[in-house]
Parts: structure tokens; sequence; C-alpha cells
């Protein structure tokens, strides 16, 4: 199951998008928008969900896409796939968008849903709907970049964590054409390409890549604990028990010379 959902305050327009499954050759799912997309395409009918999704052309082309035809309103549409989708060979997540008036102030990202509560319909899709993957463009204000984030379930308490991909690339800042790709491959690496040009990479295992990691850390700082209250704040503390060894010799060098040692190739002894 496959939702998009954006805020606007500008004018949007997607072109297509695919989800494929390297492995099995045929994509899982295509849709080039050549057609009007109703009865395949469910808009939310949820409150905050305003927005009127058309079939139209791209401005200044012939080709068709899923139009964003008002600013300052919020959008979701769903599309049902035939079968849930099984991420265990090398997938591809793409699509291609167009900010027709440039992006000021929204988001325009794909989510692929978890399977949801008996009684679900699409038309009842919202912000919390359950999802496993969350892709695309954001850009307002200081926030500039393409979403990457999936949510894992964590093994010892049964809940759902969503991870951030860290340092995601920024939207290019133009009003023409472009081809978001996210790659997932069986050694738990990532790729982001815009254009067909990689932008990131990162792996689901690094404890670097991600917001919260996957993976979590040997150590948690505990912000309860305390010092005890002998604690000695000394950097050294003498032992007063120590003994020199029987060998100690108190007038030995503090450097001893290495007789075999040997100068590198191309040592300057001038040099300072």
């Amino acid at each position: 199951m496959a939702e998009r959902e954006m805020s606007a305050s500008f004018l949007l327009l997607l072109l297509a998008w695919s989800l494929l499954r390297i492995c099995a050759g045929d994509p899982l799912f295509y849709e080039s928008f050549d057609e009007p997309f109703e009865g395949r395409w469910i808009a939310s009918e949820k409150e905050d969900y305003k927005g009127i999704w058309k079939h139209a052309k791209s401005d200044g082309h012939e080709d068709y896409g899923l139009l964003v035809s008002e600013t300052a309103r919020k959008y979701a549409i769903v599309k049902e796939l035939d079968e849930p989708t099984v991420l265990k060979d090398t997938t591809v997540l793409q699509f291609e968008v167009r900010f027709q008036n440039g992006l000021e102030c929204g988001g325009a990202y794909l989510k692929y849903l978890r399977p949801q509560d008996a009684g679900w319909t699409p038309k009842g899709f919202d912000n919390e709907s359950p999802y496993t993957i969350m892709f695309g463009p954001d850009k307002c204000g200081p926030t500039n970049k393409v979403h990457f984030i999936f949510q894992h379930k964590n093994p010892k308490t049964g809940k759902f964590v969503e991870h951030h991909l860290k340092y995601p690339p920024s939207v290019p800042s133009d009003k023409f054409t472009h081809i978001y790709t996210a790659i997932l491959k069986p050694d738990n690496e990532l790729r982001i390409l815009i254009d067909g040009e990689e932008k990131k990479k990162a792996n689901f295992l690094s404890t670097n890549d991600f917001e919260p990691a996957l993976i979590p850390l040997k150590t948690i700082p505990d912000p309860d604990d305390k010092k005890p209250d002998d604690w000695d704040e000394r950097a050294k503390i003498p032992e007063p028990d120590a003994l020199k060894p029987d060998d100690w010799d108190e007038d030995a060098p503090m450097e001893i010379e290495d007789e075999e040692a040997v100068k590198p190739e191309g040592w300057l002894d001038e040099k300072k």
C-alpha cells in the first residue's frame, strides 16, 4: 500500500512513480498518470486534507501528471498495491516530480504504508496511519532536505520506532522536473539519488547514519546517575603502598636511544 502526502504553498505535478524489485526484474508497481487516476487512487477525506487533486498536463509540456491544484492546502492520496511488498531483494523506490512555480514551503513525499487496522480504508488516511518508509523532498524555513525515514519494530519493546536519515541531501531549488530515487539493498546499504546522481549513501545498521540508530549504543548515558558522596575529583591518586621494582634505576635517562633505528627515506634533517 502506498500513499502520497503533502502540504503545499506551490503547484506540484507528480509525473510518474514506481516500485521495483531488481531480482524479480519487472516493476512491482508503476504509474505514469497518462490516464485519469479516479477509481485507482483514492483521496483522503480526513478534515486536514482539503486540497483537490487533478489530472493535468505539465506546464509547457504534453505529458500528464497528478496535479496539486491549490496553494496553501494539505493533500493526501492513496494507492493500494495488489499484494504486500517484502523488501528482501534490492528494491528501488522512485518518483518524478516538478514544482511548477518553485518550492518555498511544503513537503512532497511518499509513504509506504504498513498493513492497517481492520476497517481502515484509504479515505481514512491521516498522519497517524502506520507506515514503513517515508521518502521525498521537504522545504520550509531552515528545513531543506530529501527525507528518508523508516519505522522499525523494536524487538524488545514491540513498539515501532521512527529512524531519520542523518545529513540528507538538499532539495533542488528550481522549477524543473526531478527524479528522486531510493535504492535499498540486501546488505543494508541505502543510496539516495536525484536525477540519477548519487547524493547520499548510508547503512541501516550504522550507528552514524540514522537518528536514533537502529542498533543501540553499547553504553547509554544515565541522566539520573550521581557521583558517590566520597568521590575523589583528583585525576591521579597517590598509592602509599606502592614500591619501586628491585631493578629500578634512578639514574636512567628519561629517553633511551634506539641504536637500531633508521631514518625514513626522504627524511629532512633541516626541517623544523
